[in-house]
């Protein structure tokens, strides 16, 4: 490798981890522990110091799906140059830099994918319609979806007559259920599943198998949580939300880190030396200072804002977010995080406060800005390429 090229290859490295650290210290890093820190759950730094640990953790054992997706999925018939990758993660970390400084809400994943289809463009590629209606429709129903959920959660769990140690405890063994059935790297020898890794524990074969294993970990984590709740209710409560942080953190490290190493996967085919897996370490410690060192105060701004929640509120807006972060996940989708999290929050909110508190010039706001992310970001990508003489 010439010099010259090797030291381009430095360049994207760089680019890469700063984009990771850019991912840590903004909302994905921040907002999945700012509803438990709200509920005075667990402290501010021990937030910041859990979601760093869990994020690195999701992205190195479930991270390939939509780096995969981010390097070869968005654009066909080319492979992004050194010189496209480091303009991708310069526009994707730069713009969201900048929203982070000002406060404007710039989504990762609508200013990634926009830079990359833009550079790929520039370079030739043509457009992966069937990769496009993926992505564009998880995007259209994440707000229906996640608000929906969120909706009827919030709707229930203040019911006098659907008492808390009986709605808790279900919720909670569905999402233990669920948890049962994700997809992690290092279990793939044995299925790829907590719930196909027990199958060797259960005396039958197949589907049956799975769905034992995944009925006797919900019915396991329900029976954990009723006691918890029958004990101590509002305690329980704050633990059960806390729990669900952490399972967001890991979710938001799990989907986001393709954001910032994805680009980079096309280019190990020069670099044959180098695996994917050292190149999701590389995303995951980013990740990991990110959240430590700048995360903090976004935690703690954020939860002022989700101190007014309280813990069912903030149970009914962290269900979805987990459950539609783990379906990108496993669709290799890039998702953005602000989007998940604003529309849970909107649809707890007009369930329990009848919309009081949510404020549609806002709502309006942010929306165009994730549209004008998308566009900004593939202007600036179709342009730099241009500039550059592609």
């Amino acid at each position: 490798m010439e010099p010259a090229t090797a030291l381009l290859f430095v360049v994207a490295a760089v680019a890469s981890l700063f984009m990771a650290w850019v991912i840590g210290a903004g909302s994905s890093g921040a907002t999945p522990f700012a509803p438990a820190v709200g509920a005075n759950a667990i402290s501010t730094m021990r937030a910041a110091f859990l979601v760093g640990i869990l994020g690195f953790a999701g992205a190195v054992t479930q991270g390939g799906s939509v780096s995969k997706a981010v390097g070869n999925g968005l654009v066909d018939g080319i492979s992004l140059p050194v010189s496209g990758v480091i303009v991708v993660l310069l526009i994707g970390a730069g713009l969201m830099a900048i929203g982070i400084y000002t406060g404007y809400p710039i989504a990762t994943a609508f200013t990634v994918t926009g830079a990359v289809i833009g550079v790929g463009f520039a370079l030739g590629g043509e457009p992966a319609w069937t990769k496009y209606a993926e992505v564009g429709a998880v995007w259209v129903l994440t707000p229906l979806v996640g608000g929906g959920i969120a909706y009827g959660i919030a709707s229930v769990l203040p019911r006098p007559d659907v008492p808390e140690d009986a709605s808790i405890p279900i919720l909670a063994g569905f999402v233990g259920a669920v948890v049962a059935n994700l997809e992690f790297t290092f279990l793939a020898p044995v299925g790829g599943t907590l719930a196909a890794a027990g199958v060797a524990v259960v005396p039958v074969d197949g589907r049956a198998a799975t769905a034992a294993v995944s009925l006797g970990l919900g019915v396991l984590v329900a029976a954990s949580v009723r006691w918890d709740v029958g004990r101590d209710l509002e305690g329980g409560l704050r633990r059960f939300v806390l729990s669900l942080g952490a399972l967001v953190a890991f979710s938001a490290g799990a989907s986001q880190v393709g954001l910032a190493v994805g680009p980079l996967l096309p280019l190990l085919e020069e670099l044959p030396m180098i695996s994917p897996i050292a190149v999701l370490l590389g995303g995951g410690v980013g990740i990991l200072v990110g959240s430590w060192t700048s995360a903090p105060r976004m935690i703690k701004s954020i939860s002022q804002e989700y101190a007014s929640l309280g813990p069912r509120r903030s149970i009914a807006t962290l269900v979805p977010s987990f459950l539609i972060a783990q379906t990108a996940v496993l669709l290799g989708v890039p998702v953005s995080f602000n989007e998940i999290v604003v529309s849970a929050i909107v649809g707890s909110g007009l369930a329990v406060a009848g919309g009081e508190g949510v404020s549609p010039r806002k709502l309006g706001l942010t929306v165009v800005a994730w549209a004008v992310s998308f566009v900004l970001a593939f202007g600036l990508g179709y342009g730099s390429m241009f500039v550059l003489g592609a």
